[in-house]
């Protein structure tokens, strides 16, 4: 009895990854002939359905990806092929897989030129040559990512000399100013130096010309007291007379 039961049991579990798969494939073929029209929305719907039977599903998640990359959807897209570029292998070994593949690692390199990561791009197109040699496509884009990578590390390299320069420039600039204004300073200490004799040969003058002024008043008062005395001589002489 208990054998009989595990064989319901192994049948009922049968039955039910055939009948997966056939929804899986149902939907794949579904999105298929929609993608074949061009009908993209339609055709995304139908593949995520049979992700939704088999989220593991290798021609699932491919074509997911490619549609998600023919909308311009390349964020969503590139999640896409990179599940499947965790599963290279296995896709490789499937029918037709190892162009399959080649055309994931293409279109992932392609939305790197997109993100402007031209070094990832070029790591990704020769995973794909590895797998597809003739795709003059990818050889094309390959020689491409690596021209703009050149150009970028340039474009950086001249930005970093710039900015460099301008370092200099500022700190030349400091030091310029520096100089500047202790040249003004000296200037300024020489000009107070230069006026202290001045302040100093005022005061000098004023002082000189103070005395000059106490001793006018001096003789002043010396000729007003003998002119006083000369007069009381002569009004003592007027006297005795």
């Amino acid at each position: 009895m208990k054998k009989i039961g595990w064989l319901i049991v192994a049948l009922f579990l049968c039955h039910g990854v055939l009948f997966a798969q056939k929804e899986e494939r149902k939907s794949v073929r579904a999105g298929n002939k929609l993608f074949a029209k061009e009908q993209l929305n339609e055709a995304e719907i139908a593949y995520r359905k049979s992700m939704d039977v088999n989220p593991r599903s290798l021609e699932g998640n491919y074509n997911l990806g490619n549609v998600l990359y023919k909308q311009e959807k390349y964020e969503e897209a590139a999640k896409q092929y990179e599940m499947l570029a965790g599963q290279a292998q296995q896709l490789i070994d499937t029918k037709g897989g190892q162009e399959r593949a080649a055309e994931v690692f293409h279109n992932m390199g392609n939305i790197g030129m997109k993100e402007k990561d031209y070094a990832k791009s070029i790591e990704l197109y020769k995973q794909s040559l590895r797998l597809n040699p003739d795709d003059e496509e990818t050889r094309y884009n390959l020689a491409l990512a690596q021209k703009l990578l050149e150009d970028q590390q340039n474009e950086d390299q001249d930005q970093d000399d710039k900015e460099e320069e301008q370092e200099q420039n500022q700190d030349q600039n400091q030091d310029q100013q520096q100089q500047q204004q202790n040249q003004d300073d000296q200037k300024e200490d020489k000009t107070q130096e230069e006026q202290k004799p001045n302040e100093q040969m005022s005061q000098d003058n004023a002082q000189q010309i103070l005395d000059a002024f106490l001793q006018d008043e001096k003789d002043t008062q010396e000729k007003v007291k003998k002119a006083q005395q000369q007069q009381q001589q002569r009004r003592k002489t007027e006297k005795e007379w």
